[in-house]
């Protein structure tokens, strides 16, 4: 076990450094009857139950690629589907300013974007995507300012029948709008103090156990 402290560095440091060039995604589904609701809260609150025990046809997965996503393609089912997605993502300060967001969503029960925990915009109507954003009443959008650091994009959404493809946008600034994803050039996550702490800490331990391993000079 003398290489343990090596290995524990190595540890840390592909903790701070990994996923440096993409937001992450995940997309977790339920099953769910629920229609309609009244609010963007409502729908968050409706899919996280359903979400939390996903039975066959349901389940949750990191994707590569918010680009023509669907339920039946990654669990099986194709109706009463409860829908949430979760993209984090970093900001630089070069990048920090105006952003856009938008969802195509097949959502034949309605849905909700959330930014950072705080509602962007919700809709109660069918909402039917199919590859166009000229219909505004057809998909989920909105705007922010974003600081730099770390920022989470979420998507609530409840679908009865038939689980159509689904994608994810941001725009930021003056730049065109592109789909969340492995090659989305945007940094997972700005590291956090406490991550950098783990580091010195991961450094300090091989200092440590090196200068132990030095013969005694006399």
């Amino acid at each position: 076990m003398k290489n343990l402290p090596k290995i524990a560095l190595s540890l840390i440091v592909a903790g701070v450094f990994s996923h440096a060039n993409a937001s992450t995604i995940t997309l977790s589904t339920g099953y769910s009857e629920a229609g309609a609701q009244s609010s963007a809260a409502a729908y968050q609150s409706v899919v996280n139950a359903a979400v939390a025990t996903p039975g066959a046809g349901y389940g949750s997965t990191s994707v590569a690629s918010y680009d023509n996503l669907n339920n039946s393609s990654l669990f099986g089912s194709n109706s009463n589907i409860a829908f949430k997605s979760v993209i984090n993502f970093g900001v630089s300060a070069s990048d920090a300013g105006a952003w856009s967001f938008r969802s195509g969503v097949d959502f034949g029960r309605g849905g909700a974007l959330f930014l950072d925990g705080v509602a962007l915009d919700f809709k109660s109507n069918d909402m039917w995507w199919a590859g166009n954003y000229n219909n505004g009443s057809q998909f989920l959008s909105g705007s922010s300012a974003l600081s730099a650091g770390n920022h989470t994009l979420s998507i609530y959404g409840l679908e009865g029948c038939c689980d159509g493809g689904q994608q994810v946008q941001f725009k930021a600034g003056n730049n065109n709008f592109a789909s969340f994803g492995a090659n989305d050039g945007l940094i997972s996550a700005v590291p956090e103090p406490t991550t950098y702490a783990m580091l010195l800490v991961g450094l300090g331990l091989l200092g440590f156990t090196a200068r132990r391993k030095q013969p005694a000079k006399f």
